[in-house]
């Protein structure tokens, strides 16, 4: 029986799950381990502020297991303990050798088997998705024992670090981790059905923005994540207002705490050209990136990566990125496919809206769906498949 990986996870989740799927039907023997099963009971989410169930399949075409959660206060939102997993732990002992990919240290289950896996001979991999960028804003005292505790401790433990991106490679080497311990494992979502959504959408166009209201010939900025604080949804409503271009609009498709906030401000400045649209399942957020002409994300500490803007890449979007977005070192080439500004300058997110949508000023030499090609499933195979012969 030829080696298989195996991937820890808290929950289902809706862009990792169509990889494991494909990384099985390409010949990879792929499985998951869950530690709670919140994302497919459905329930309410504490930053969209509603309940949510997603309408894709998050557990086809692959081998699974659930672990009954231990916990005295079990779920994914409640910290280190919110997950304790005794038979996870129990299993890693009884399963043959494994590479065994482990998403974080967050949970007690993630860093007990990312402490013991090498004791039953697994091959330990860490996918972590922190970005060096962010951890210069971290100071103080238990920033100083993390760092301590993730050096001396942890890390020694791991054979391959499974780097999402540039400044998550460079977390790392921060640590001193040597080149041989690396290994790219991009984040990605499933270009291959996206980009089909667009083929089948795309004749359409004129029809759903018709249905929105919006003119034929009008521009349109997409804005796609939770209405919360760490996405800073109100500086780019402040930067459409200073834009005040009769011919632009701003769709922000998402849900959270923040609404009403947004909603006074969109009513305080007469914003007629906003549309809020509420929560948006995956089977229907491709309409809003196929009528787009640019995607905004201006997000703040926490946004590790940003896999809304991989979505938006699938159907050609120009980008504009705050700097403390996890990707946008990768997947902007600035003055290229969009650009990339300081975190919290409503004005420089003003100028860019107009370079981009008022002034043409994209070289566009890669488009953004040349770039996300890059960043698929096959990217990810291609850079696993050595593993499975340590």
């Amino acid at each position: 029986m030829s080696k298989k990986i195996i991937f820890i996870n808290s929950h289902p989740i809706q862009y990792f799950a169509p990889m494991y799927k494909y990384m099985n039907d390409q010949g990879v023997n792929t499985e998951a381990w869950y530690c709670s099963d919140e994302s497919i009971k459905g329930g309410f989410d504490k930053e969209f502020g509603v309940k949510i169930t997603w309408d894709i399949p998050l557990l086809n075409g692959y081998s699974y297991r659930f672990f009954k959660n231990y916990s005295w206060k079990p779920s994914i939102s409640k910290g280190f303990f919110g997950l304790v997993n005794l038979g996870l732990i129990k299993q890693l002992f009884r399963e043959p050798k494994a590479v065994i990919i482990i998403h974080g240290w967050n949970y007690f289950t993630h860093f007990m088997v990312l402490m013991l896996g090498k004791l039953k001979g697994h091959t330990i991999c860490l996918r972590n998705d922190m970005p060096l960028s962010h951890e210069y804003y971290k100071k103080g005292l238990k920033q100083k024992i993390k760092k301590i505790g993730l050096k001396y401790f942890l890390f020694p433990r791991i054979d391959k670090f499974l780097y999402i991106g540039s400044q998550n490679k460079l977390f790392y080497k921060s640590y001193q981790i040597k080149e041989k311990r690396l290994v790219s494992c991009p984040y990605a979502v499933d270009n291959d059905r996206f980009k089909a959504q667009f083929k089948v959408i795309k004749p359409n166009i004129s029809n759903i923005k018709m249905k929105l209201g919006i003119p034929a010939s009008d521009k349109i900025i997409i804005f796609s994540g939770k209405y919360i604080d760490k996405k800073r949804p109100l500086d780019l409503l402040h930067a459409f207002k200073s834009l005040n271009s009769p011919n632009c609009w701003l769709i922000m498709v998402g849900e959270g705490e923040l609404r009403t906030s947004m909603e006074n401000y969109i009513e305080k400045y007469q914003l007629k050209q906003v549309i809020l649209t509420g929560f948006v399942n995956q089977s229907k957020i491709a309409e809003y990136y196929a009528i787009g002409d640019l995607f905004v994300m201006c997000s703040s500490l926490g946004e590790n990566w940003g896999l809304s803007v991989n979505e938006a890449m699938n159907f050609d979007l120009p980008l504009l990125l705050s700097d403390l977005t996890g990707c946008s070192c990768d997947l902007v080439k600035n003055g290229n496919n969009g650009f990339v500004f300081k975190t919290e300058d409503t004005d420089a997110i003003t100028i860019n809206l107009e370079k981009i949508l008022l002034k043409n000023q994209l070289s566009w030499t890669s488009s953004s769906k040349t770039i996300i090609d890059n960043y698929d499933f096959d990217k990810i195979i291609e850079n696993l498949r050595p593993l499975l012969l340590l």
